[in-house]
């Protein structure tokens, strides 16, 4: 098993940025992707970004070209970094590790809060 501590989120003004992080308990060379989903009030978890360990991304139209996702394989931390941040970027923000095709984990949450 694998457990993930998200740290990063905090309050901020529309237009600025945060750096998410999300250290794992174990090699991300034994996990076959890191992601970062979001859920708002209300509404349900959404895929914001991923990184295979093949180095693959993908990000959710709505974060493309603000919301870069990275990792730091020596201190097992998958980043994201969020620029040109918008009030609707508000919700709690989870980090998932895919150990297998079928079996996941995921992190506590941070909550991100973005005035207008």
């Amino acid at each position: 098993q694998v457990q993930l501590v998200e740290s990063g989120g905090g309050l901020v003004e529309a237009g600025g940025s945060l750096r998410l992080s999300c250290v794992a308990s174990r090699s991300l060379f034994s996990i076959n992707a890191m992601g970062w989903y979001r859920q708002a009030p209300g509404k349900q978890r959404e895929l914001v970004a991923t990184l295979t360990n093949g180095g693959r991304t993908n990000y959710a139209d709505s974060v493309k070209g603000r919301f870069t996702i990275s990792r730091d394989n020596a201190k097992n931390t998958v980043y994201l970094q969020m620029n040109s941040l918008k009030p609707e970027d508000t919700a709690v923000y989870y980090c998932k590790a895919d150990l297998t095709s079928i079996r996941f984990v995921w992190g506590q949450g941070t909550q991100v809060t973005v005035s207008s």
